[in-house]
């Protein structure tokens, strides 16, 4: 926090660190450095008066604002590790992270509001901590005027702050000390709680943010991720305010109250380099030019894509429509477990051609690598495999949190000696990389990245549903969705009900953009002999690419696939009537 904070505070208190743009239209409020490190020691001291200690971890549940941008601040101050939430998580969600992290408290808002919505924070929050004995207080902040059930070990944090003193001396940290963990989907159903330590994480968060987006002193930064991902934590929060830059916080959704919500924020706030999600990009295509060329967006210099690959279309609209042509588009490839940007086409000399929906660059210091099959290193040009990085780099996870061994596991046992991304990708004629997508069976849903074992396991608590498989399909909004194939006990005319009642328990054991598209009922699914199911050839028949189904050899029965094939055909023809 001295560095995001005391610095700049020491030189210009005055300067503006966050606009935090609310949901309500036009009602941005302005955060000078002075104000942001006064709101976050008395944060950080409330939270040590309530027995906080270094070391402890602590879940933050909010929206996004100002107040759990010093949440996190506060906890960095303490020595505390904060654990950010996605404040659309489910009760179950939350109380997970909860049990595996062993938090002592959650800070929370009353509610929150988000596209005209107002969501129950505090609610879900007491649901989870149900069944949290390491929770021993509850913050409660208020985003609305509307009371809320306060229990025993709940605390009003406002309240608390206000008589809590306004200096608060930082803790002093090893630099790999931990920082903060925020949870990702495996491909094994338990999100693993990656960790990433002081000092290599912050260098890394701020010379990306410097130089791929090329941040200029006095600029208005616009990442409009949710501090509940890495990018709002890297982009949002620490990269940005370590810089001394002007961060707005994003609190509503592309849509609200009109889908010229981000350009008319752009031309109010003047931002300068705006960075977002493909997802978005491709929703507001669909509606049309008029609603970006309404507002001014003079102010653009850079535009960033972030959370999943962006298809040419959508960047074409992106370039030429948002940016007119001007601005530089930067397509940046990285992941929780990075802690920053490794691939972006900037910073690269003067003039430097930029491809279309390409990451393209290595950042300093990141050394990519492609292998073959057979776990050697692809040479040359115009070749693709899996995608790992050669040597470390300061932002990189140090482990996951309580279970070392599956680090190892998931990223460096597949290529010893190298950290394996989990990503395919491909290495162009001039050598420059685009990714082509995951590797193993993780999809993702709006650039929200998902393990199907997580949505298989949540629909195997339904008691017609012995067995399930999930996989991603191509999505035109959502980059990619989920399909569901369904085996039930008995034959049964409770189809219909049983699809809701499966996307229910998914909604509330996930979250609600886990929810698979489409449920099919399949007889039985296919299967090795060893019993794995060959998700494979379900993704082959949901792309319609039946006609290539590669090797069955190892099918226990490879009839499976005809059956399949005809329920699939059925279910087509039945939607589209």
């Amino acid at each position: 926090t001295v560095n995001c904070l005391d610095q700049h505070v020491e030189k210009s208190p005055n300067r503006v660190a966050l606009i935090w743009e609310r949901d309500e239209p036009g009602t941005a409020v302005h955060v000078t450095y002075r104000e942001l490190l006064d709101l976050t020691c008395r944060l950080a001291n409330t939270l040590k008066k309530y027995g906080i200690q270094k070391g402890d971890r602590v879940a933050i549940y909010m929206s996004v604002s100002p107040l759990s941008v010093a949440a996190m601040l506060a906890c960095a101050r303490i020595g505390a590790v904060h654990t950010v939430v996605f404040a659309g998580f489910s009760a179950e969600s939350l109380a997970g992270r909860i049990l595996d992290s062993g938090c002592k408290a959650v800070i929370t808002y009353n509610q929150g509001v988000r596209g005209g919505r107002i969501i129950e924070l505090k609610t879900t929050v007491d649901e989870a901590v149900k069944n949290c004995p390491s929770i021993k207080h509850v913050f409660v902040a208020q985003r609305t005027d509307n009371k809320v059930q306060m229990g025993d070990r709940d605390i009003p944090l406002e309240e608390e702050m206000t008589k809590a003193d306004s200096i608060c001396d930082p803790e002093s940290m090893d630099s790999e000390d931990m920082l903060f963990m925020l949870y990702t989907s495996g491909s094994t159903g338990k999100p693993k709680g990656i960790v990433h330590t002081q000092a290599g994480y912050l260098l890394y968060a701020a010379l990306t943010h410097k130089y791929v987006f090329d941040y200029q002193q006095g600029d208005v930064f616009g990442c409009v991720a949710d501090i509940g991902w890495i990018t709002g934590h890297s982009y949002v929060v620490y990269g940005p305010l370590c810089n001394g830059a002007t961060s707005v916080l994003f609190e509503s959704t592309p849509v609200y109250p009109d889908p010229g919500r981000y350009w008319e924020v752009v031309q109010r706030l003047k931002i300068n380099q705006f960075y977002g999600a493909p997802t978005a990009i491709r929703l507001l295509l669909n509606y049309g030019e008029e609603w970006v060329k309404k507002y001014d967006r003079s102010s653009l210099k850079v535009l960033g894509s972030v959370g999943e690959p962006i298809n040419k279309e959508a960047w074409q609209w992106f370039y030429q429509v948002v940016g007119e042509g001007r601005c530089a588009l930067v397509d940046t490839w990285w992941q929780t477990e990075t802690g920053g940007i490794c691939i972006a086409p900037l910073p690269s000399e003067e003039k430097a051609e930029i491809v279309p929906a390409m990451a393209m660059r290595p950042f300093f210091g990141i050394v990519p690598v492609l292998m073959d099959e057979n776990g050697e290193v692809l040479e040359g040009n115009d070749v693709s495999g899996a995608l790992c990085i050669a040597q470390p780099w300061p932002g990189m996870a140090r482990t996951i949190y309580g279970d070392h061994q599956r680090f190892i596991d998931a990223y460096f046992k597949a290529y010893p000696g190298y950290y394996f991304t989990g990503d395919g990708a491909y290495r162009s004629q001039k050598g420059y990389y685009q990714i082509t997508g995951r590797m193993d069976d993780i999809i993702n849903i709006s650039g929200h990245r998902l393990g199907t074992a997580e949505i298989e396991d949540a629909m195997a608590d339904h008691p017609e549903v012995p067995e399930t498989a999930v996989v991603g399909y191509p999505h035109r909004i959502k980059g990619e969705g989920a399909f569901a194939f369904i085996v039930l006990k008995e034959q049964t005319a409770r189809v219909d009900h049983i699809k809701e009642e499966l996307k229910t328990i998914v909604a509330s054991k996930i979250a609600k953009y886990a929810v698979p598209d489409h449920i099919l009922v399949v007889k039985r699914l296919p299967k090795t002999r060893s019993g794995k199911i060959m998700r494979r050839l379900l993704r082959k028949v949901v792309t319609e690419q039946s006609s290539n189904m590669g090797d069955v050899t190892t099918l226990d029965d490879p009839s499976v696939v005809k059956e399949i094939l005809d329920a699939y055909q059925k279910y087509k023809e039945k939607s589209s009537s």
